[in-house]
């Protein structure tokens, strides 16, 4: 009864040596749920890579993965330590999104995050007289930027660093490194031959860990299938089957994240209407599930439960047996495999 992750170590590493030679100096991400991949495999996947420091979310993340890896370890959300969490302040990079935060930890070794178009987190522009003062009692290791991922024109994210750059510069605070997100081999191209003075360092996870084609894939067990008659009744809301059909119970449920969405920004008239299509579908009751059965998604019978899913097929086609595996289309970041196993091609 497994909701299994597996992975093509092989190509996988690969992929990761590819991006590495790509973004010299990149700054791995090992935060949440680790790309649904565990945040001590991929914390340990970049000490083999030797990368001398990570990033994590959260410092209850930094204080977990401590013990596996021995570089240093950059906190991305603002913030001391709060009461109970220990952690190595010889390794640990604070972020400092304030000026009020960057007097209070004095001595401690910091990342200063800048105010970037995400208008979440940083320092302004009009900060910086008073920041210059607050950084004399700082071990400031850089500055950071979080850019967006969608680019509405004319904005570019590569302006908006350079500019901040010469900011800085002309306050008096020299810009030895800026770690960065979401910019392109390109866009960084184009920074150091701006700044040949500044470190542009790459921060990223999505691009290092998921971004091999195929590489990676969650696959659910079948556990039982039953057949059901038009009009029977099933499942704990005892909803009546619309037609003629199998009922399909596989491994995976709420707890693995499956059937929790998070809310989506829709640009343009095709992701609308899929949108719609869907809420058509949701209003008679009839929500995809993640699992692919002869090609497509199959419907939800009913709402998912903690480990386990019910789906629906139509009587014209073959359902699988017990033992058998669907691919199950999730979304890595808010998804928990039961075990991550390797495989060979």
């Amino acid at each position: 009864m497994t909701l299994t992750l597996s992975i093509d170590v092989a190509r996988w590493r690969e992929h990761q040596q590819a991006v590495v030679r790509q973004f010299p100096g990149l700054v791995p991400v090992c935060k949440g749920n680790g790309y649904g991949l565990g945040q001590l495999r991929i914390a340990q996947e970049a000490k083999r890579l030797g990368a001398g420091v990570i990033a994590v979310g959260t410092v209850r993340e930094a204080a977990e993965i401590q013990h596996v890896f021995d570089g240093d370890i950059m906190v991305l959300t603002p913030g001391p330590a709060p009461d109970g969490v220990v952690l190595p302040s010889h390794r640990v990079l604070t972020t400092v999104a304030t000026v009020t935060a960057a007097r209070e930890l004095a001595g401690a070794r910091t990342v200063v995050k800048l105010r970037s178009a995400m208008r979440r987190h940083g320092i302004t522009e009009q900060d910086l007289p008073a920041l210059r003062g607050a950084m004399k009692h700082l071990r400031c290791e850089g500055f950071s930027l979080h850019f967006p991922i969608n680019r509405p024109r004319p904005y570019r994210p590569e302006t908006e660093a350079a500019d901040w750059v010469d900011r800085l510069e002309a306050a008096g605070l020299p810009v030895r490194t800026l770690f960065v997100s979401h910019l392109s081999a390109d866009e960084l191209s184009w920074l150091r031959h701006r700044h040949p003075g500044t470190d542009f360092r790459l921060r990223t996870g999505t691009r290092l860990w998921l971004g091999g084609r195929d590489v990676t894939e969650y696959r659910s067990t079948v556990l039982e299938v039953r057949p059901v008659a038009a009009g029977e009744r099933f499942g704990t809301a005892q909803e009546r089957a619309g037609s003629k059909g199998h009922l399909v119970v596989v491994a995976g449920g709420t707890s693995h994240g499956i059937g929790l969405r998070a809310p989506q920004v829709l640009r343009g008239l095709r992701p609308r209407l899929r949108h719609l299509a869907g809420a058509i579908r949701a209003a008679t009751d009839r929500h995809l599930s993640p699992f692919v059965h002869a090609g497509e998604r199959r419907p939800f019978a009913e709402p998912p439960h903690p480990h386990e899913s019910v789906l629906f097929l139509p009587d014209d086609l073959s359902p699988p047996v017990s033992g058998d595996t669907l691919l199950a289309q999730v979304r890595y970041t808010t998804t928990r495999a039961d075990r991550i196993v390797e495989r060979t091609p």
